[in-house]
């Protein structure tokens, strides 16, 4: 395996990186921060439009949805260039790298330019409504139900877990079309404008704090629903599921390596360095990098292997997790409120915003949640890898 880049992998790298040096904003001018992941603050706005329309957003897009028609490699850069200087491209991740993604795979032209566009160009914020009570990591068992009457659907039920929903102007909605079809199928995309009578979004606080509220319940009450915005077609909404999670899993490794690099260069404990753990954290890192460079190959042949993804997604927030864990530890009561970093708070994602080591081990539990729970991802290495039978 050769574990460098050609030439205009690297060229494509320092163009992007000279973008950044030149148009990051400020430190005074970004000093508003975002309240959820779907609020953006002005400079927010201006700064992810400016991506777009430079091609920087998602490279991997045509120029009209803010890319370049980069390759999965250039991708790859260009998102470990971001996520070396703690850069957060977008404070409305789920909208730009889950729906508007979604929207562009599966939504039709007039979608695209309705939805997928103003999401990306920070004009509107999007979020996720896929888990329910009773239906979160078994999404299949969702009750919310659409039923299509006339032009529109009207829609009852509810969802829970909506990152960012009290702040996002339209929000994803996966309902139950045909309760009598087993339960993989029936399915189907909605998108629900937030202002629609009958939806109430009710936020709530996270153990992490009562400053942290990004999470929601959502009720839909007979919300009328044109038929207009069903995305991909009736019925079909598992594999739009399938392809959101998709898009989010694809390069969701990265992250994790980044964060265990960061963990590296940030941990200043009172207390003598523990050298097993520490050699076990970069051991970690290193088996994360070279099994996503790995996957990344594959990916650049055209080859999408989901069963390795969830090796990745499962390696990769566990171990950051566990490393956590220790650095919390040997950190001990100045864990609980001293900063982890000294980076630019305004370059920092939404998850990074509350910096003790307590809170940044209390969110990695999301890592091992979100995009498909570690539970879920080894019975599909089981299934799919290891070739086990189901029971």
């Amino acid at each position: 395996m050769r574990l460098t880049f050609d030439d205009d992998v690297e060229a494509f790298r320092a163009e992007f990186a000279a973008f950044l040096e030149a148009n990051l904003p400020a430190e005074a001018e970004a000093a508003e921060r975002s309240r959820s992941t779907g609020h953006l603050p002005e400079w927010a706005r201006r700064w992810q439009r400016l991506q777009f329309d430079t091609g920087w957003l998602l490279p991997g897009n045509p120029p009209e949805f803010g890319g370049r028609n980069a390759t999965v490699v250039q991708q790859f850069v260009h998102l470990q260039e971001l996520s070396r200087r703690r850069i957060f491209h977008s404070f409305n991740p789920q909208g730009v790298g889950i729906i508007a993604a979604s929207l562009l795979s599966f939504g039709t032209e007039e979608q695209k330019h309705r939805w997928a566009v103003p999401i990306l160009r920070a004009e509107i914020t999007a979020a996720l409504g896929m888990s329910e009570p009773g239906a979160g990591s078994d999404l299949a068992s969702l009750r919310t139900r659409a039923v299509l009457d006339g032009d529109h659907f009207i829609v009852n039920g509810q969802k829970v877990w909506t990152s960012g929903a009290h702040d996002a102007d339209v929000l994803l909605t996966f309902v139950r079309t045909d309760p009598d079809a087993p339960k993989h199928k029936g399915i189907s995309v909605l998108l629900i404008p937030t202002s629609t009578p009958g939806v109430t979004r009710r936020p709530f606080a996270a153990f992490t704090g009562p400053e942290d509220k990004d999470f929601n319940e959502v009720f839909f009450e007979d919300v009328r629903v044109p038929a207009e915005n069903l995305v991909g077609p009736l019925n079909q909404g598992w594999r739009v599921a399938n392809g959101s999670l998709g898009h989010e899993r694809t390069l969701m490794w990265l992250g994790d390596a980044e964060r265990m690099g960061d963990l590296l260069r940030d941990f200043h404990p009172s207390t003598p360095l523990d050298k097993d753990w520490y050699a076990t954290l970069v051991m970690d890192r290193q088996a994360l990098n070279l099994l996503g460079s790995a996957a990344l190959a594959r990916a650049a042949r055209g080859d999408t292997d989901v069963p390795a993804l969830s090796v990745l997604k499962v390696l990769g927030s566990e171990a950051s997790q566990k490393a956590l864990e220790r650095a919390l530890e040997a950190a001990g009561p100045d864990g609980l409120t001293h900063p982890t970093t000294t980076a630019p708070y305004y370059h920092m994602s939404y998850d990074d915003a509350f910096a003790s080591w307590f809170h940044r081990y209390a969110r990695s539990f999301g890592g091992t949640i979100a995009g498909g729970t570690s539970e879920i991802q080894r019975t599909i290495i089981a299934e799919r890898v290891l070739g086990l039978p189901r029971r």
